[in-house]
This record gives C-alpha cells, sequence and structure tokens, in this order.
C-alpha cells in the first residue's frame, strides 16, 4: 500500500493547531481544492464521526463538484492524533494527521496517507507518475494550513 508522508512546522501551541485541524468545515481554507464537512451528529468529533471531502473544481455559485472521499474516525487522542478510514469508491485506505509539540508555543503537523490505490495493476503502475503531484499538492496545503492554524481562533 502506497505511503505519502508530509509535514510543516506551525508556529502555534499543539491546542490551537488541534483546534485549527478539526475544524473540520474551514477545511477548504487550507486544504487544495477540497471542502470537507462532518457527515453526522458529531460534528466529525470523536471515534466514529463520519465525515466527506470534495476535491476537485469548484464551480460559479460555490459547489464543488470532483473526488468524493467519506471518512471515518478511527482514533481520536487530542490535541495529537485523529487517523480516519477512507471509506469510499475511489480514496479508500488510511490517513492520519498528527500533531507533534515543540516546545509550548511550537508544533510539527504530519499528514500520513496510506492509500488502496483505485484501478487494480493500473493504479499501482501510475502510482509513481500520481505521487509527485500529489506530495506537491499535500505540501501547498501544509503550508497553507501553517498560516491557517497559526491565526486560528475557533
Amino acid at each position: 500500500m502506497p505511503e505519502l508522508v508530509e509535514q510543516v512546522e506551525v508556529d502555534a501551541p499543539p491546542e490551537r493547531v488541534w483546534a485549527a485541524l478539526v475544524d473540520w468545515d474551514r477545511q477548504g481554507a487550507w486544504m487544495l481544492l477540497t471542502d470537507v464537512r462532518s457527515d453526522d451528529e458529531t460534528g466529525g468529533q470523536g471515534v466514529g464521526g463520519r465525515l466527506a471531502a470534495v476535491t476537485g473544481v469548484k464551480l460559479p455559485g460555490g459547489r464543488r463538484v470532483g473526488v468524493l472521499d467519506r471518512m471515518l474516525i478511527t482514533e481520536w487522542t487530542p490535541p495529537r492524533i485523529v487517523h480516519v478510514r477512507h471509506t469510499g469508491r475511489v480514496v479508500r485506505g488510511t490517513g492520519t494527521f498528527e500533531v507533534r509539540p515543540r516546545g509550548d508555543a511550537a508544533s510539527t503537523f504530519v499528514w500520513t496517507e496510506s492509500l488502496d490505490l483505485p484501478l487494480g495493476v493500473l493504479g499501482r503502475l501510475g502510482w509513481p507518475l500520481v505521487r509527485p503531484v500529489m506530495a506537491a499538492g499535500v505540501r501547498l496545503s501544509l503550508r497553507r494550513f501553517a498560516v491557517f492554524a497559526r491565526d486560528h481562533r475557533g
């Protein structure tokens, strides 16, 4: 199962980084081409919570059209780790967001994706071509997240 791991340093304490991270409805402010929403009454705040993300283009009027990524939260350890299982038709596998303290006022945010690639052999053969593009998008999102988290006021 291919894995992608990227990280960014954030000039904010772990509690603020965590609050910014799990502010699902505002995740589109930093995650490239993606809008996320909680998909249940928990607001995506705990084990068993469900999230839905759409990655793609935004149409006039604000609606996003693209790939639907449904997720189930399988680990919730504030303010350190959110682990999800991707359960959609296209996006499958696991994802982990981890906040690592760097003293009292700074953090490292680590984003890991372990993907069950679609399209069987074709997906595995295409991964070396897709991986650099996906990694670049994640790195850009993480740079945006560092600013979003630093300034986050929940």
